[in-house]
């Protein structure tokens, strides 16, 4: 039996998170998840936070805090904005808290050791007398030898945006105390990624199939791959194991090797607290792991983790589907807090409806190139595809009943059935199942299909005109708002993955009984074989689904932007 072992990566905790970062890995996860769910697939969704490495020990450090402390915040943090979201986990950790993240974090290491996958150098770095620790390169400023800019990081210039190497700055200085620090040995440990490609990899990776926006990156990383350093000196984070460390002390493993190893510590938390094997997860062949990511995380997801998993000769699944994808900029930039060009989530969430964001973001997403939230084109998704052909077809329809047929759903004689059928599903349009583009990674088109299947349905009512035909032909006006009600009730089922709140609001308000998403995935219509059977149900109480969004509204929100990027100008 085919399982689906589902991440997205796990958002570093230093910081908020924004709607570029839930478009590019959780939404469209949970999108997924809970269709294959419905379509009565098992599935484990697993996430958390990334909690170690330098930037966490800098911003615990301005802050004057304790490095669990300040990362503890941050994925509280975090977890709000997903549950506003109403973006669902099966298990949601932490690399810092998960009680068997070190242990197997160690294990990997041991093993890749000694499988002969790793190498060890000795090399100079910059050392802080002043504070006794080598100083990673986030702790270092100076010159850089590029531009000349004085305030160049030691990984990064800001000013030319050159990657740098801080041993080749001329007046080097430790951000922590501004003194000069002295270049000294140490000694670390690499992951031999050319012999691993060369082994596995390559050939793998080579007849795996990938999306295009991948596949090249893929092939450009392999063809260019070095080994990659996996420990660093810091206090923070998994220690090296002291049976491989031979004496050396204060060395942790690299952020980027210990994180991705969080999907199996959380699978395993979540499976050791339900009694439960976790390597039925990892370790079969019945497994498809699917990593939802942006494509910066492309080389550790297709690269770097594969290595790690094949290396350590324990029967790991590799990853079957990596659906990356690319960057989601804010009215044609990228999302900067420090430029002023964001979205104040909390102000956000107190205006705006959340399940209408979903359906923006997803039917934006970069899935193949870059891609803006516009805040005009958010109003326009809200008023046109969702208030307009979705909102209005509910409203239309339910408040005829509760006027004119005492809140029930009319009978729907057999004879009734087979015409709406003809004249619904045969002459008002093409009509498709969303949750065919879900699996194929196509939450654009899901968008686009779950609305033209609604547009369909107003279709059907205009050309019936129920109205009218109340007078003249009460059975067959009755008959056709039963129609649209049980087209309404498979709509629910569609939007469900998409729209939860909503989906769940539309059933409630249909007369259905408990949870929309526990019905299973509705089949694709055909004539006669596809009502639920609603004739003589009670509807609940009708209320507007979508509010529309005034031009005033809107206009407000992007001169909000332009002043806070004015004022941090």
């Amino acid at each position: 039996m085919v399982r689906y072992l589902v991440t997205s990566a796990l958002p570093y905790a230093n910081g908020p998170i924004h709607f570029g970062h839930v478009v590019g890995a959780y939404l469209p996860a949970d999108v997924y998840a809970r269709t294959l769910r419905m379509q009565g697939e098992e599935v484990l969704y697993v996430c958390g936070t990334d909690e170690h490495g330098v930037a966490i020990t800098i911003g615990a450090e301005k802050e004057n805090r304790a490095y669990g402390e300040y990362v503890a915040h941050w994925r509280g943090v975090i977890k709000s904005t997903f549950d506003r979201l109403g973006i669902r986990f099966d298990v949601w950790s932490g690399t810092s808290i998960s009680p068997c993240h070190a242990e197997l974090s160690q294990d990997f290491f041991r093993r890749l050791d000694v499988g002969g996958y790793l190498l060890q150098r000795e090399e100079e770095q910059l050392y802080c007398v002043n504070d006794a620790r080598f100083l990673a390169d986030r702790y270092i400023a100076g010159t850089c030898p590029n531009c000349g800019y004085p305030e160049a990081r030691g990984d990064e210039c800001p000013r030319c945006a050159k990657w740098l190497n801080p041993l080749e700055f001329a007046d080097p200085r430790c951000k922590v105390c501004g003194s000069r620090p002295e270049k000294r040995k140490t000694r670390h440990w690499y992951l031999d990624l050319p012999k691993l490609r060369d082994e596995k990899l390559g050939a793998w990776a080579k007849e795996h199939e990938w999306k295009p926006n991948v596949q090249t990156f893929v092939a450009n990383q392999l063809a260019e791959v070095e080994p990659r350093p996996i420990t660093r000196d810091m206090q923070w984070g998994v220690p090296v194991p002291e049976d491989r460390a031979r004496g050396e002390r204060g060395k942790v493993l690299y952020v980027w090797f210990d994180a991705p190893i969080g999907y199996v510590s959380f699978t395993r938390e979540w499976a050791d607290a339900r009694g439960a094997d976790w390597q039925s997860w990892w370790r079969s062949e019945d497994t498809r792991l699917v990593h939802f990511i942006g494509k910066d995380n492309i080389p550790f997801h297709c690269v770097v983790f594969p290595a790690m998993l094949y290396g350590v000769k324990q029967g790991y699944v590799l990853p079957w589907h990596v659906p990356a994808n690319e960057f989601y900029n804010l009215e044609g930039r990228k999302f900067s807090t420090s430029q002023g060009w964001y979205i104040d989530l909390d102000e956000f969430f107190a205006r705006f409806d959340a399940d209408a964001a979903r359906f923006y973001l997803l039917s934006s997403s970069p899935e193949t190139k870059d891609s803006d939230f516009n805040w005009k084109d958010f109003q326009s998704a809200n008023n046109v595809l969702l208030a307009d052909t979705i909102g209005n077809l509910a409203s239309r329809v339910l408040k005829f009943l509760e006027k004119y047929y005492e809140a029930k759903i009319p009978a729907l004689s057999p004879e009734h059935a087979a015409e709406f059928d003809r004249i619904l599903l045969g002459e008002c349009g093409a009509f498709a199942d969303p949750g065919v583009a879900i699996r194929e990674f196509r939450f654009r088109r899901a968008c686009e299909e779950l609305a033209a299947n609604a547009r369909l349905a107003n279709v059907f009512v205009d050309r019936v005109a129920p109205w009218s035909l109340r007078k003249t032909e009460p059975e067959r006006a009755g008959a056709a708002l039963a129609t649209c009600c049980e087209w309404l009730a498979v709509l629910a089922q569609w939007m469900a993955p998409i729209l939860p709140g909503k989906a769940q609001k539309l059933w409630t308000m249909l007369g259905n009984l408990g949870e929309v998403a526990e019905q299973g995935w509705p089949k694709l219509p055909v004539a006669g074989a596809w009502r639920r059977g609603l004739s003589g149900q009670r509807i609940g109480q009708v209320e507007g689904l979508f509010p529309k969004l005034d031009d005033a509204v809107i206009q407000a929100e992007i001169d909000a932007l332009h002043r806070r990027a004015a004022a941090k100008a």
